[in-house]
């Protein structure tokens, strides 16, 4: 990598988080524009809108299944590309994608274009987190996922709530636009400042899939898949919440997500800077934490003062998970550490496809609004346990160390 001046290295690292940013913006819009996107495309909203609005859910399912096929194919067939001409394939797939969104005349089309959208996902926060981490410097893993991931919490904090105020304004499609045009900035961004490296020829779709014969790699997705899945049942749905559980008016949405974002951004940092220095210990403190906020959520969030305590609760100790994860998967992978990370994000969006499926069942059978704060609890448990699994299988059979890439 050539040497870079302190401001062309800043304004780099602030291109990967962009995209992340509008990432961020594009899979969260959704769930705060859910009623909307449910009323205009599907029948019988007026008549019943509860089962109405959890079909519209797949909206929500069919981004999260993109993430999950995307993640390998494209992890695999972009393992000798060069990590700047990567990012730059992805945003532009983004841009294309999310103007589709926006386009799409019926239910079907719109989550088909979705699923599209969804496909560059997991592979740009994993050549992400790895690129920004060479640009960071050694001993700096954790701190350079929270930076890919910094725009992605941030887009909970502006990008979500504008882009839902947006599409409650001017109609839920003009959200999927805003979410073009970042992408497209973001794409000259990068072109500008993310510097030349070096692909490698020897590298393969063989030599990356090797990744997929340690077990330990697939219990470690398993923990991001099912311990995350309870956020996502949540936040699904956080919407409807507001409005019809806590009786706040539909301008108090964007408010509310806003609140869950800036618990995300500081939960992050926290997450990044705990991980370097320990990384077991940030993991399973973390997943502790995060059952409590969720059963105290399940309980007591219709109280409307409480809501606004409990989302950003939901958010910091969420994401202070997600640093964590993501370093040991890529310790776990080895060579093939550009799969491990983009499997990571995958793996979220299992649990984000499994948690929205799952949110929407117990509310479609009449337990209200507040009951995917239980399943958040029953996910969260599971995944915990299943970090415990992994803790102990390290301390009979010791992680490698980090991949060279992040070494140097």
């Amino acid at each position: 990598m050539p040497p870079l001046s302190p401001a062309h290295r800043n304004l780099a690292l602030f291109a990967l988080a962009l995209g992340g940013f509008g990432i961020g913006t594009t899979e969260f819009v959704s769930m705060g524009l859910l009623p909307q996107i449910a009323e205009d495309l599907l029948p019988g909203f007026h008549e019943n809108p509860q089962a109405v609005i959890a079909q519209a859910g797949w909206v929500i399912t069919a981004y999260a299944l993109g993430v999950v096929v995307g993640a390998p194919v494209t992890a695999v067939v972009a393992a000798r590309l060069s990590q700047r001409k990567l990012v730059l394939i992805l945003l532009a797939a983004f841009t294309v994608a999310s103007l589709a969104s926006a386009t799409m005349p019926t239910f079907t089309l719109t989550a088909l274009a979705r699923f599209v959208a969804a496909l560059p996902h997991g592979a740009y926060f994993g050549v992400a987190s790895l690129f920004a981490a060479r640009l960071m410097g050694p001993g700096k893993q954790g701190a350079g996922v929270a930076l890919a991931l910094s725009g992605l919490t941030i887009a909970n904090v502006v990008g979500v709530p504008l882009g839902t105020w947006l599409g409650q304004t001017a109609g839920w499609r003009w959200a999927y636009v805003a979410v073009a045009v970042i992408f497209a900035l973001t794409l000259a961004l990068g072109f500008l400042t993310l510097p030349r490296i070096a692909g490698n020829p020897d590298r393969g779709a063989l030599r990356e899939l090797t990744a997929f014969r340690n077990p330990r790699l697939w219990l470690m997705l398993a923990v991001g898949a099912v311990g995350f899945g309870g956020f996502f049942a949540v936040y699904s749905y956080i919407a409807e919440v507001t409005t019809r559980t806590a009786g706040l008016p539909g301008s108090a949405v964007p408010w509310v997500l806003a609140t869950l974002g800036v618990g995300m951004t500081i939960g992050n940092v926290v997450g990044g800077w705990a991980s370097d220095r320990d990384l077991t210990r940030t993991l399973l403190v973390g997943f502790g934490t995060f059952v409590l906020v969720m059963a105290a959520y399940a309980t007591l969030g219709g109280h409307p003062v409480l809501l606004f305590v409990l989302v950003f609760a939901i958010g910091g100790t969420s994401a202070s998970l997600i640093p964590s994860v993501q370093s040991r998967i890529i310790r776990i992978a080895g060579d093939a550490e550009l799969l491990g990370a983009a499997m990571n994000h995958a793996s979220f969006n299992v649990g984000n496809s499994l948690g929205a499926w799952l949110g929407g069942l117990v509310i479609a059978a009449g337990f209200g609004y507040l009951a995917p704060g239980w399943v958040g609890v029953i996910l969260a448990v599971a995944g915990c346990l299943l970090a415990l699994v992994s803790v102990r299988v390290d301390r009979v059979r010791p992680v490698a160390a980090e991949p060279e890439l992040v070494r140097r």
